[in-house]
């Protein structure tokens, strides 16, 4: 019976440290997803903003041209995710339709 149990309680162990490996590894793996998806958006954000504009690269004044435009473009993203936020807020979220008597 002693030997039953000791066996029970190294599986247990054996299984609790794989366990906390693999949570380990899967929270590496979600920061290296995380990563992957913000180089993807800045390189296709930025493509998109500086599209059709006439930036020239090589110069510094142009680098600071584009960083200045797509800087200015991420802030009016956030502008406008506070915009809708601020009024998703105020709005009426009852599951009870009533009229106004104002």
């Amino acid at each position: 019976m002693a030997v039953g149990v000791t066996l029970l309680i190294v599986a247990v162990l054996i299984i609790a440290v794989w366990i906390i490996i693999e949570v380990k590894r899967f929270k590496h793996k979600l920061f290296a997803i995380f990563l992957i998806f913000l180089i993807l958006f800045t390189y296709l954000s930025f493509t998109a903003v500086l599209k059709g504009e006439e930036i020239d690269f090589k110069s510094p004044v142009g680098v600071k041209e584009a960083g200045t435009l797509y800087i200015s473009w991420l802030g009016s993203i956030f502008g406008n995710l506070k915009t809708i936020t601020t009024h998703a807020i105020d709005m009426d979220w009852k599951h009870i339709n009533e009229t106004s008597t104002s």
